[in-house]
């Protein structure tokens, strides 16, 4: 693998990792770079715009710091195109950086972004915007929208737990899901997940089988209501296969259509969105290029002594 030459960073200006943006600065320009495009923004939804203005600049490769938010909205621009991102986790679950094996130590993720392997990943589209991580409405996108902004910059995680519990006694609607045309779901349920990756939200497997570049999208209905039923569920997820749960369905689809009785409010990889009844999501193979640690050595070598094997991990 070449290094990059060109690299453009953007930045969640708010999210800190190890010694910070100067820090980032510093550990880039060690490395043999000739161009470093560097942008900023107050908030996530800020960053579609220095996506653009990034790419413009024909970058070998995009430096993302921040959260799930934050690459997200990346990742949408992105799409389709064949620059490599490196994410920097400075965010407060970073679950796509987790499920990618990519840690929250600065100095490592920028090894990883020059010396880890490229793995093209497949994205999930729904509402004319990709996620990397999850889809959730119900008991899901309530909790998300009450914990984002202030109270997550306070509380971090323990902001999830706080709107949970409080969200927990909630009614279930009733709700009808079609998976690739077929009626799969039409009943009650407390929460929809549309997942890429395994792990979610405060570290929940929700998909056993889950792989974000195998060309479909995991599909989970929660059933539980109340605080006992939400606690069994859970213990039964931290325990054994999510599916094991007699509160929790999974499978998985190429397209789901999900038709509410009322309007909620969704999510996307941590990020609130607007109220709805009906949506549709369907999988995107293959969209996106993710600097990502290179595999152990069988024999125990570390991979960054031998460059041969370093190509492009289809």
């Amino acid at each position: 693998m070449r290094t990059p030459r060109k690299v453009a960073v953007v930045a969640h200006k708010k999210k800190t990792l190890g010694g910070g943006l100067d820090e980032l600065r510093r550990r880039l320009t060690d490395h043999d770079i000739k161009d470093l495009f560097w942008y900023e923004v107050p908030k996530s939804r800020k960053a579609p715009e220095k996506i653009r203005q990034a790419l413009a600049e024909k970058p070998d490769l995009l430096v993302v710091w921040g959260g799930d938010g934050m690459v997200q909205r990346a990742l949408d621009v992105v799409a389709g195109r064949s620059v490599p991102v490196a994410i920097m986790p400075a965010g407060t679950g970073n679950l796509l950086a987790g499920n990618l094996g990519i840690p929250t130590d600065l100095e490592k993720a920028v090894e990883i972004a020059f010396a880890g392997h490229r793995r093209r990943l497949d994205l999930g589209k729904l509402g004319g915007e990709h996620f990397a991580v999850m889809a959730g409405v119900g008991f899901d996108g309530a909790m998300i929208k009450d914990a984002d902004g202030a109270l997550k910059d306070r509380l971090g995680k323990l902001a999830y737990v706080w709107t949970g519990i409080r969200h927990v006694g909630g009614e279930a609607p009733r709700i009808k899901i079609k998976v690739d045309g077929t009626t799969w779901f039409d009943d009650a349920a407390s929460c929809v997940l549309i997942g890429n990756v395994g792990t979610i939200t405060g570290g929940i497997r929700a998909f056993d089988d889950a792989a974000p570049d195998d060309g479909w999208l995991d599909v989970g209905v929660a059933t539980a209501q109340g605080a006992l039923q939400w606690a069994r569920a859970l213990g039964t997820m931290a325990v054994r296969r999510s599916d094991s749960s007699p509160f929790v369905r999974t499978t998985r689809a190429r397209k789901i259509s999900v038709k509410l009785e009322s309007k909620l409010e969704y999510e996307l990889d941590g990020g609130a969105r607007a109220r709805t009844k009906r949506f549709e999501a369907k999988v995107v193979p293959a969209a996106v290029e993710i600097c990502v640690p290179a595999p152990e050595r069988p024999d125990g070598e570390d991979p960054a002594t031998d460059r041969s094997d370093a190509s492009t991990d289809r």
